[in-house]
């Protein structure tokens, strides 16, 4: 039951902002009475707390283990990162734009722990792109702005995919994760950038296709 109340939280906030939406509003989406809702959270305040949390302190645990791996070069680490962003917010759209909308809604204390959880994920990503840069993979730019530059390319997939359309939710995230990675790397690099495995076993069986093709037409074997 109490993830029934954040998911509709999280969907009424969304459509009409923390200021717009009531307990009773909740309440009412999932035919109860206010009262119940009372059992697991005292207080609007509390559940918006309890979703900024949720959306915020994930991501951040997640790209920094993506970052700790260490059998993965540093582009490659970058571009798990990045995509494993895209997946997220399209994953988690109601929560992401939640965040987005309710920011000057929140509390001091909500705003402190959102602050928080948002500047611990960017700084995994920044921090990548130091190593990157140290290790000469990556251009000699301010890290901090790319972070924010890689951030803004797979957040603004939010607003714009939609899971009914043409293109699957991994090629999107792929090819936005191979931008990010190529706007950084130095021209030297780029010729070994990051390949996806979902296009590495394309290109292959495109080969195996033409290799049959050829023997079917080699009277030799």
């Amino acid at each position: 039951m109490e993830n029934e109340v954040l998911e509709h939280a999280t969907r009424l906030f969304a459509e009409r902002g923390f200021n717009g939406t009531s307990l009773q509003d909740i309440a009412e989406a999932m035919g109860l009475k206010r009262p119940a809702l009372y059992y697991y959270f005292k207080s609007k305040d509390e559940l918006l707390d309890r979703l900024i949390v949720e959306a915020t302190s994930g991501p951040a645990h997640d790209l920094n283990k993506i970052a700790a791996l260490s059998d993965m070069d540093v582009a490659a680490r970058l571009h798990a990162m990045a995509r494993h962003i895209v997946i997220w917010v399209t994953s988690n759209r109601d929560r992401f734009l939640l965040l987005v909308k309710s920011e000057s809604d929140l509390s001091p204390a909500s705003a402190k722990k959102f602050n928080e959880g948002r500047r611990a994920a960017l700084d995994a990503v920044r921090s990548i792109i130091e190593e990157g840069i140290e290790a000469g993979q990556f251009r000699p730019v301010d890290a901090k702005i790319a972070a924010f530059g890689v951030w803004g390319i797979c957040n603004w997939a939010a607003w714009w995919y939609h899971p009914k359309g043409e293109t699957p939710l991994d090629t999107v995230a792929d090819q936005l994760a191979e931008m990010a990675v190529a706007g950084l790397q130095r021209a030297d690099r780029r010729e070994s950038a990051v390949v996806s495995p979902r296009n590495l076993v394309a290109a292959l069986r495109d080969q195996l296709d033409q290799l049959d093709k050829a023997l079917s037409r080699d009277d030799t074997f």
